[in-house]
């Protein structure tokens, strides 16, 4: 059984013809719709997730002329991930967790980079994509260290 990362419907609406795609760190899933059996401590690099037309519209104004996050709207189920492989069944061997920090480190500097120079330079020289997951990263993070400080 292949467990690799596809192309996946619309988040929202599950429409298989999407424009956008933004790329989140794996503890984004606990803020998505649905999110509860899936463990994100196992999944290896980021999780993508997709967006129709009429969608897209929406998450754009909801991002940059509301302030709020679309993900907990967002079915994890649509979402594009890989998941590593149960070595500990297979083997009857325990591994190690997947070490994100690395990953998330990355894409909160690129998305704090991303969004300085929106407001340095305005929107119109920043591909309005970006600055989208930019915002949508930097927020999933925050929530996931909010959920981590109060468990």
């Amino acid at each position: 059984m292949y467990t690799g990362k596809t192309e996946k419907p619309c988040c929202l609406c599950g429409d298989r013809e999407t424009v956008a795609r933004l790329d989140l760190p794996p503890r984004a899933v606990q803020s998505m719709k649905n999110s509860g059996p899936i463990a994100w401590r196992d999944i290896v690099g980021e999780v993508s997730i997709h967006f129709c037309e009429s969608d897209w519209d929406v998450v754009t104004d909801l991002v940059l002329d509301t302030g709020m996050s679309p993900l907990p709207k967002c079915n994890v189920a649509q979402a594009s991930l890989d998941i590593r492989e149960d070595f500990e069944a297979l083997l009857n061997d325990v591994r190690d967790e997947p070490d994100q920090a690395p990953l998330e480190r990355e894409m909160l500097a690129d998305a704090e980079e991303t969004i300085e120079r929106t407001e340095r330079e305005g929107i119109e020289a920043v591909n309005t994509r970006a600055v989208v997951e930019a915002y949508v990263r930097k927020w999933s993070l925050e929530d996931a260290d909010r959920m981590t400080t109060t468990d």
